[in-house]
């Protein structure tokens, strides 16, 4: 039987992306001796192409509204590339409008949320699952059963340049800079940056290049304390994850690589998410929530990161 063709739509953002890793292997394993295509956006470039998953990426350029050329030059790509089946993993507006681009047809099968899907995730609850649950849900609809966890442990990367300890551990003190309620306050981080200093295990802090000045601020006066802001993409980002001892940070995407790379890791919430609906999973993975994490006492953090190195 000749290889068929095969396309996954994922366009971030980066947590979303880390917890599809493992239908991405699913669907590889699935469809061993096909070929498969990830859509994705330039941020996942080298995480995809690194992950063994897919025999090609593709960007999407995602085109605005009114941009008729780029709307047809897509078409024309998609079509063209004769793909039998999609698993839409994005299921936003954008993604499942990328269906009625194959028509006149031929239609591939489609698993996703699209109207007219050959395999549609028809569950009318879909949107109060879990991210990795309502995935998983979805390709056993698509007749996948077997769909893994995230992974991200065979992710690898030359950290030399960084010129770390042989011991450290990870901060992530920033995140989406319109939703500062879900960040716990950068003088607890520090606090904690002191502490973990103490324990032989400095702080390498995370994020990115516009949250310099939390970072210092976090960093100021630690001793070993390293600030790589800015400084990493996501496969030095998940090495540094498997080699750390602990990780902690609020809701946001670098969490998500931490605990997919089997780092010990503490993911604090606020009332702003839901983590039943989408926090990090795994064997050694803790969440704490208070509606306003200005309340989340240092005391309560500090024993749960205790635990978490002692596990």
């Amino acid at each position: 039987m000749a290889p068929r063709s095969i396309l996954v739509i994922k366009l971030g953002a980066l947590g979303d992306f880390v917890q599809a890793t493992g239908p991405f292997a699913a669907i590889r394993a699935h469809h061993r001796s096909d070929r498969i295509t990830l859509l994705t956006t330039p941020p996942y470039e080298a995480l995809a192409e690194a992950s063994g998953c897919f025999d090609a990426v593709w960007l999407d350029d995602r085109p605005r509204a009114l941009a008729f050329g780029a709307w047809l030059a897509l078409r024309k790509r998609l079509r063209d590339a004769c793909f039998e089946r999609v698993y839409d993993l994005q299921t936003s507006d954008r993604s499942s409008f990328y269906f009625h681009l194959f028509r006149p047809g031929p239609m591939p099968e489609w698993s996703g949320i699209a109207s007219g899907a050959s395999h549609p995730h028809a569950n009318p609850d879909r949107d109060r699952m879990h991210t990795i649950d309502r995935q998983r849900e979805q390709l056993t609809m698509a007749g996948i059963a077997n769909v893994p966890e995230p992974d991200l442990s065979w992710a690898s990367a030359d950290l030399e340049r960084f010129s770390l300890a042989q011991t450290f551990s990870l901060l992530v003190p920033g995140g989406a800079p319109h939703r500062q309620a879900k960040r716990w306050p950068a003088k607890h981080y520090h606090r904690l940056a002191g502490d973990l200093a103490r324990r032989g295990i400095p702080p390498v802090i995370l994020g990115v290049g516009s949250e310099a000045k939390l970072a210092a601020d976090v960093a100021r006066d630690v001793p070993g304390a390293v600030d790589l802001t800015g400084k990493t993409d996501l496969l030095e980002l998940a090495a540094l994850a498997r080699r750390s001892t602990v990780a902690v940070g609020n809701d946001t995407g670098p969490m998500h690589v931490t605990a997919a790379a089997g780092c010990p890791s503490l993911v604090l919430f606020s009332a702003e998410s839901d983590p039943a609906l989408c926090a990090p999973r795994g064997r050694r993975v803790l969440v704490l929530r208070t509606a306003d994490l200005g309340d989340l006492p240092f005391d309560r953090v500090e024993r749960t990161v205790e635990a978490l190195i002692g596990s």
